[in-house]
C-alpha cells in the first residue's frame, strides 16, 4: 500500500498530536516537521526531518497547518501552489466563507485541495449540525461549549502586546450563550489595565462576556479538556417537539489533530477546490475498504 506523505507544519499543542495520529495512521507516513527554528529538535522528533520550508521535503502528498488561526491563509496559499493539498483548522467562523473563496481559486488554479476550518468546532460540530438541521429541518440549535481550554482565543491572547503567558477558557452560560474568562501574565513594563482592554477589543472576544484576570503562573491553571453540547428542538415533517441532543467531552488539541489528519485522507479523495467538513462525503475520512466500511457501519 502505498502511503500519504503528510507533513506538519507547526509544532504547539496541535502539531504535537497530529504527529500522534499520523503514527497512529495505518496508511500515512510524516514527510517531516516544519517548525520556524529547525534546530530545535525535542526527542519525538529525532527521527524526522525537521526543516524550515516544506520546499526542503520530498513528495509531500499533504500539508497539516497546525498553524495559528490568522496565518493559515498565507500558508495555505504558498503550499497549495507547490501542488500540495492542505487541511487547517481555522476557527474565526465569520471568516470561513471568505477563506473558502480565497484557497478555493488557489487550489483550482494548481490542481490541489484545501479543507478549511477542520478541528471540532467549526469542523465535526458542522457536520452535526447539518445533520441535526437533515433530521430537524424547522428549530433551533443551540452551540454550548466548555468549560474548557480554547486553544484559538488563547493563541489570540498571546499575540496581545505585552501578554507574556495566557490561557482562555470558555464557560457556557446556556442557549449558545458564553463567558470568556482570560487569564494573563503581564510583560514587565506594561500596564495590566491597558492589556485587558486590548484583549476584551479583539474580535475573538469582543462579542462574549469577557473578564480578563492577572495571575502569577498560567502554567499552574492549565487543563486541555473541553467539551461541547448541541441542542436542536424543532419540526420533522409536520411533526413537532422533536429534540436531539450530543454531548461530548474531550480533550482539545488531540481530537483536533485526529479530525486534521482524518480530512488530510479525505482531501487525497476529492476534486480540485477548497471544501469545509460538511461537503466531504464522512466516508472518505475513514482508513479502509469501502465496501467493508459500509457493510460494518451502515
Amino acid at each position: 500500500m502505498k502511503k500519504i506523505r503528510a507533513a506538519i507544519v507547526g509544532y504547539g499543542n496541535i502539531g504535537k498530536y497530529v504527529l500522534e495520529a499520523l503514527e497512529a495512521a495505518p496508511d500515512f507516513e510524516v514527510a517531516g516537521i516544519i517548525r520556524r527554528n529547525p534546530n530545535d529538535i525535542p526527542d519525538e522528533l529525532k527521527a524526522y526531518t525537521v526543516t524550515d520550508s516544506i520546499t526542503k521535503l520530498d513528495k509531500v502528498d499533504v500539508a497539516v497547518l497546525a498553524t495559528p488561526t490568522r496565518s493559515v491563509e498565507e500558508h495555505a496559499k504558498e503550499i497549495l501552489a507547490l501542488g500540495i493539498n492542505t487541511v487547517d483548522s481555522f476557527d474565526i467562523h465569520g471568516g470561513i466563507v471568505d477563506l473558502r473563496r480565497s484557497l478555493d481559486a488557489v487550489a483550482k488554479a494548481h490542481n490541489t485541495v484545501a479543507v478549511i476550518s477542520a478541528g471540532w468546532d467549526p469542523g465535526s460540530d458542522s457536520v452535526v449540525r447539518a445533520l441535526l438541521e437533515a433530521m430537524v429541518p424547522k428549530g433551533i440549535t443551540y452551540t454550548n461549549f466548555g468549560p474548557g481550554m480554547s486553544m484559538g482565543h488563547t493563541v489570540a491572547v498571546k499575540a496581545i502586546e505585552g501578554v507574556k503567558a495566557a490561557l482562555s477558557m470558555t464557560i457556557p452560560l446556556g442557549t449558545g450563550v458564553h463567558r470568556r474568562m482570560v487569564y494573563i501574565e503581564v510583560e514587565d513594563g506594561y500596564d495590566f489595565k491597558q492589556v485587558s482592554a486590548a484583549i476584551k477589543a479583539d474580535d475573538y472576544f469582543a462579542h462574549d462576556e469577557t473578564h480578563v484576570m492577572q495571575v502569577e503562573c498560567v502554567d499552574n491553571l492549565l487543563d486541555m479538556g473541553h467539551g461541547v453540547n448541541l441542542v436542536r428542538k424543532g419540526v420533522s415533517g409536520k411533526t413537532q417537539n422533536q429534540l436531539i441532543e450530543f454531548d461530548m467531552k474531550i480533550n482539545n488539541p488531540a481530537l483536533t489533530a485526529q479530525i486534521l489528519v482524518s480530512v488530510a485522507r479525505a482531501s487525497l479523495k476529492q476534486q480540485p477546490g477548497a471544501y469545509t467538513m460538511i461537503e466531504l462525503p464522512i466516508i472518505d475520512m475513514l482508513y479502509g475498504e469501502r465496501e467493508n466500511l459500509i457493510r460494518r457501519l451502515v
